[in-house]
Parts: C-alpha cells; sequence; structure tokens
C-alpha cells in the first residue's frame, strides 16, 4: 500500500523517473570506463612497461606514479565522506542531513575505485592472490602495503554496515512506491525487519560513528595510509610525521568537494532545491575553506622545516617541489579557494551554486595534482641517490591517465545505479524537514490568519 506524501515523492523521483539526461550520463561515463578498461587488458597483455613506470635505479623514472597517486586521492575521498556523514550523526548537525548519504555513498565509490587501482597496479591480478590473501598471516606483521589493504576492506565493511542499517527504516517505509522488480533486494535489505529495532538501530549507527570518527585520524587516512610513506627514512619527501594530518585535511577537502558536486547534480537534476538548500551549499563551503586553510597551513609548515638549513637530501626534494609548476598550480588552486570563501563570508552576494562547483573542482584538481606529485617526487630523490648519474623522468601514459577519467566514470556510474534502487535521501532527513518547517510555521504569526 502507498504511503507518498508530496516529501516522499520528491527523493523517489530519481527511482521512479529516467530523463534523456541520465541516459547521457550514463553513456559518457560508461564509456570513459569501458576505454580504460580496453587500456588495462592491452596492459595485461603486454605488461606495465606500457605505463610511464620504471624499475626504480639504472632504467630511471618511479615505480610508483600515477596510479597510487589516484589510489591515495580516492582513498581519502573515501575516507573524508564518512567522516563527514559521522560527523552529521554524532554531532547533530541537522543541517546537513539531506546529503549524509550522499557523503556515505561516496565512501563506497571512493573505496571501490581505490580497490581497483591496487588490482591494476600490480600488474597482474592473480598477485592478489599469491601475494596478500595466502601470504597474509606473514605479511600482515611487517608489511605497511597490507596494513593499507586491510584497513581499506574492513572501513568498506564498516561503511556498508553503516549504509545498510539506514537504509532499512527507509526501504521498509517506502516498500509500496518502489518498483517490483528490486524485490529481491529490498527483501534483503529488510530481512527481519521490525520497528522494535529502530531505536535500537539509531544507537548502532551511532556507535558506528563514533568508531569512524576515532578510527579516522589514528588508524585510516590519518594513520595507515600516511605510515605507507611516512615510514621509510631513506625517502626524506616521504618520512616525517606531519604526513597524517596533511593527508587527513586532504581527505577532508576532497570529500567535501565531492559532496559539493554530488548536491548540485542532484538537485538540477531532479528540482531539489528545498531538500538540498542554498544553507547547505554554504555551509560545506565554510568547512571547505576551514580544512583548505588546514591544508595550506601543514604545506607550509613542511616547505618551511625542509627549505631552511635542512639536511641536503630533505632541502634537495623540498627545492624540487617548490619549483614544480604542478606543485605551484596546486598550491594556487586551493588558495584561490581559499581567497573566494572568504570573501564570499564578508560579502554574501558573491555566493552562486556554480562558484560553489567551482571551488569544489579547483580542490579536487588540486588534491589529485598534489598527491601524484608527492609519489613521484618522493621517488625521484631518495637519500642515497645511488643513480644520480642515470638519466630518468616520469610523465604518465595515456592509458594512466585514461585511468583517473575511467574510474571518475565509474564512480558515476555507481551513484546513477545506486540511485535507481534505494533514496540516496534519507527519509530521517524528509521528515526533519518536515517538523521544522511545521514548527517555523507554528511560530511565525505571517503564516496565520489575523
Amino acid at each position: 500500500m502507498s504511503t507518498k506524501t508530496p516529501q516522499k515523492a520528491d527523493i523517489l523521483r530519481p527511482i521512479q523517473n529516467t530523463s534523456t539526461k541520465y541516459f547521457v550520463l550514463a553513456g559518457v561515463a560508461g564509456l570513459a570506463f569501458t576505454l580504460f578498461l580496453i587500456g588495462w587488458l592491452y596492459q595485461l597483455y603486454e605488461g606495465m612497461v606500457v605505463t610511464g613506470l620504471s624499475d626504480w635505479g639504472t632504467g630511471g623514472g618511479v615505480t610508483w606514479g600515477l596510479y597510487i597517486g589516484a589510489f591515495i586521492w580516492w582513498v581519502g575521498i573515501a575516507h573524508g565522506g564518512i567522516i563527514l556523514s559521522a560527523a552529521v550523526r554524532l554531532l547533530g548537525m541537522e543541517r546537513y542531513m539531506p546529503v549524509a548519504r550522499l557523503a556515505e555513498l561516496l565512501t563506497i565509490a571512493g573505496l571501490s575505485a581505490a580497490g581497483f587501482y591496487i588490482v591494476v597496479h600490480l600488474g597482474r591480478p592473480d598477485r592478489m592472490v599469491t601475494s596478500i590473501i595466502t601470504h597474509y598471516h606473514i605479511t600482515i606483521h611487517a608489511s605497511p602495503l597490507v596494513w593499507d589493504v586491510t584497513v581499506i576492506t574492513a572501513y568498506f565493511v564498516l561503511t556498508a554496515t553503516y549504509l545498510a542499517l539506514t537504509l532499512r527504516y527507509d526501504v521498509t517505509r517506502l516498500r509500496g512506491d518502489l518498483p517490483d522488480h528490486f524485490g529481491p533486494i529490498y527483501k534483503l535489505l529488510t530481512v527481519g525487519y521490525s520497528e522494535k529495532e529502530d531505536e535500537i538501530v539509531q544507537r548502532m549507527v551511532w556507535w558506528l560513528a563514533l568508531a569512524i570518527i576515532i578510527m579516522a585520524p589514528l588508524l585510516l587516512h590519518g594513520g595507515v595510509i600516511p605510515w605507507l610513506f611516512a615510514l621509510i627514512p631513506s625517502m626524506p619527501g616521504w618520512f616525517g610525521a606531519v604526513q597524517g594530518p596533511q593527508f587527513l585535511t586532504i581527505a577532508l577537502t576532497s570529500a567535501i568537494s565531492g559532496v559539493i558536486l554530488l548536491s548540485y547534480a542532484f538537485r538540477w537534476a531532479y528540482d531539489w532545491d528545498h531538500i538540498i538548500t542554498d544553507d547547505i551549499f554554504r555551509g560545506l563551503l565554510l568547512w571547505l575553506g576551514f580544512f583548505s586553510l588546514l591544508f595550506l597551513w601543514l604545506q607550509l609548515q613542511q616547505m618551511v622545516t625542509g627549505g631552511f638549513t635542512a639536511p641536503i637530501d630533505t632541502g634537495t626534494v623540498t627545492l624540487a617541489t617548490l619549483s614544480h609548476p604542478i606543485y605551484i598550480l596546486s598550491m594556487g588552486l586551493v588558495a584561490g579557494v581559499l581567497a573566494f570563501i572568504f570573501a564570499q563570508t564578508i560579502r554574501p552576494s558573491l555566493f552562486t551554486k556554480l562558484r560553489a562547483v567551482a571551488c569544489g573542482v579547483a580542490v579536487l584538481t588540486a588534491t589529485l595534482l598534489e598527491k601524484i606529485l608527492f609519489v613521484v617526487e618522493g621517488l625521484m630523490y631518495p637519500t642515497m641517490n645511488i643513480y644520480a648519474a642515470t638519466p630518468g623522468d616520469y610523465f604518465p601514459s595515456f592509458i594512466e591517465i585514461a585511468s583517473v577519467i575511467g574510474t571518475i566514470g565509474m564512480v558515476v556510474l555507481i551513484f546513477l545505479t545506486v540511485a535507481k534502487v534505494v533514496p540516496v535521501v534519507e527519509l530521517h532527513a524528509i521528515e526533519h524537514l518536515q517538523e521544522k518547517h511545521h514548527h517555523d510555521r507554528e511560530h511565525d504569526p505571517a503564516t496565520h490568519d489575523d
């Protein structure tokens, strides 16, 4: 039996309505992902030689490049996304409830893209079994790479559980208006459901949110991922305790930027002006400005430390980074976004949603470039550069560049698919908006007759 109200109809619109724009976007995203898959198959056939990567040493160049830089970028987006959603629940930030699930889905999609990069960079997918799974009991004790795989897997399971628990409430109450052909999925999501569990689930979700907030700076993008680099003293561009907070600020700026882009896309596509309001965009921009400031401040700390009477090896990599056009561009993009956000707080008329989207694109571009350069420069300037006389450089191949476009297409396809199956805005968010609207009407004399 249908229980649809105008507000519920709004969040059901992506599931029930399919426009030409949907098919066009799906076609473009599918084409981007397919082109990358073709490139990857070619890489599997010919070997890693088709990339811009080289054996570190007499071959010149680097063993890690865009693949690992983009991997860090996607993991950062994913980790920051679930931190944003967890903060909404844990701290009672009701203003952002309409975009909380978008942030959760961004985590699932981002981790999928990051995990895909691990497989691609291994060269042969069977190495996931032969090098990691079968030797896990040995490698987990000493390998930051295996720690990395472990926390990403744990984070994926944690986020999927978090998302599934909140979906049970929505699917049960909207089942009469959801498509029957997805019935098995809905049955699986709501197996054993009882209204008595709602209060218990809310407590469980709160505790999961607390666990995520605690784990993020200690084990996830503030811990294990940067430890992959920061624990290698022979690479002065990576070594040091600043990498943890640096990675975390990059994750949060990237995730907030991603949520801004997603929020604008769904608002534009489904006329959700009253759900994803301008106030949400203003708030997200302020948070983006705050974390961008931290990002630039930590970069300043790192560059001053590495450039002022530093050890020779540290000074060399710092000077190389500071003078690199990619680093200058990425820092300039973040600084420009920060300047705009500061200006719009002083003069609110400067705010527009399209400018917020432009800020998101600029920050995502900057963080991707910075992470790729971070990986490459770190390998180019080791402490004991015994191959200094060997000419070598790195520039990503077309296949590597296509991987970024392809994984973006992959993430878009994930969102397009999920939006056809379950609501991407929580029913609780709609109920909260209804309650707020009712409360405002009761306390606003202008809404009553004289």
